[in-house]
């Protein structure tokens, strides 16, 4: 099977150009096409690598959810959903994207599969409301509630991201001026105090030998650090070192709680959403245990699974982990007792996710001053140890 770039003419004699995934060939192209109406102008044959090369933001996604949610809502159909934000959208990949999912629904596949092979793109939770909604004919609710699943998503890791950008300028600046003090302000003292048949104190001796490597040798600094950065993303890319470093994410002496409280934000609210849609509590654990792409909280929905298919409640199966805080678990308990399990998770999630915003900003609020101490302190120790020897050749001097 392949996958095609081509461009075809409608009846009215319109171009446009989509792709075609898992495909036999140029014929079996041709002939799916004229099975809508259209007429294939010309195909060129790419690689899978070439399609996930097409970044789509994740705020795209997230549009996109809504408008499909709110379009669909209003009765229209799916294809004319489809079609209309094919047309309005101003990223080129999303509407290839677009097209080849509306060319699938056209020739008779269901939503769910058509996004299936998007599935990077859309997320899994995505792919499996569309499934439970088409399946529970919920489809207008499915979408609406994989828009407001999404939405949260990109919020709280923006937060996230939002939360480090000090940190990390704050280590740039301080890294810049450190360069800078040792690429130009030592070089010259140490001149300087060669000339003048000063002794260097260590402190002093250290900061020459780190310049005199930066000078020399800094193009070969910065091709480790690159290759440092290659292997380091070659060893995550690996599913042993990645869940063995998720593991330790998850005991951090400071981050630790706070990596707990988004995975299980991330499996518990696409589970409360998909049984809310008409999914079963098994199938709801598995989907959102393959969510959140941790091998521990995998582990712990498959154990759920398990507890559930013995007919125990949900409550019960949360309460058996550790890692579930109790507003979760008392819930759980609360919603099978009334009948409302997916609307008393939710709003236990929310109740997570106003702790994990708190806990960010208090992070936030420590950091500053802790890395502003940091920065000062290094910079004054550099200049403090270009200062030392003529301190000392002044003591000579009286």
């Amino acid at each position: 099977m392949a996958s095609f770039e081509y461009t075809a003419k409608d009846g009215a004699g319109n171009e446009f150009t989509g792709t075609y995934r898992d495909i036999g060939g140029v014929v079996a192209l041709r002939s799916e096409l004229d099975k809508v109406g259209y007429v294939l102008v010309r195909a060129r044959q790419i690689g899978k690598r070439s399609l996930r090369t097409k970044q789509v933001r994740e705020q795209d996604i997230v549009a996109f959810a809504y408008k499909f949610s709110g379009m669909y809502s209003a009765g229209l159909s799916v294809i004319g959903c489809l079609e209309t934000l094919e047309g309005q959208t101003d990223r080129s990949a999303l509407r290839t994207v677009l097209a080849d999912v509306r060319h699938r629904v056209e020739v008779g596949s269901s939503l769910a599969k058509a996004f299936e092979p998007y599935r990077d793109i859309f997320s899994g939770f995505f792919v499996g409301m569309l499934e439970a909604g088409e399946a529970s004919g919920k489809l207008a609710e499915a979408l609406e509630m994989s828009a407001i699943y999404l939405d949260k998503r990109a919020c709280l890791r923006a937060k996230i991201q939002s939360a480090f950008v000090y940190p990390i300028a704050v280590g740039v600046v301080c890294l810049g001026v450190l360069s800078c003090l040792l690429l130009f302000v030592v070089p010259i003292f140490s001149r300087m105090y060669g000339n003048l048949h000063v002794g260097l104190p260590w402190p002093t001796q250290v900061l020459v030998t780190a310049s005199g490597v930066l000078q020399g040798w800094g193009w070969l600094v910065l091709v480790g650090l690159a290759g440092a950065i290659v292997a380091l993303k070659k060893m995550m890319g690996s599913t042993a070192v990645r869940n063995r470093w998720n593991r330790v994410k998850l005991r951090l002496p400071v981050l630790g709680k706070l990596n707990r409280l988004i995975l299980i934000s991330r499996f518990i609210r696409p589970f409360a959403m998909l049984i809310s849609v008409g999914v079963s509590v098994m199938e709801a654990l598995r989907i959102a245990g393959s969510i959140v792409q941790n091998e521990e909280m995998r582990v712990i929905s498959l154990d759920m699974q398990k507890t559930a298919q013995a007919g125990n409640p949900v409550g019960t199966a949360l309460a058996a982990h550790d890692i579930f805080p109790p507003v979760i678990v008392q819930m759980a308990v609360s919603g099978e007792q009334v009948g409302r399990l997916a609307e008393m998770l939710a709003k236990g999630v929310d109740l997570v996710d106003r702790d994990i915003e708190r806990m960010i900003a208090g992070l936030v609020v420590k950091l500053e001053p802790i890395l502003t101490v940091v920065m000062g302190l290094l910079v004054g120790l550099v200049l403090l140890g270009v200062y030392l020897p003529m301190f000392d050749y002044m003591t000579h001097l009286k």
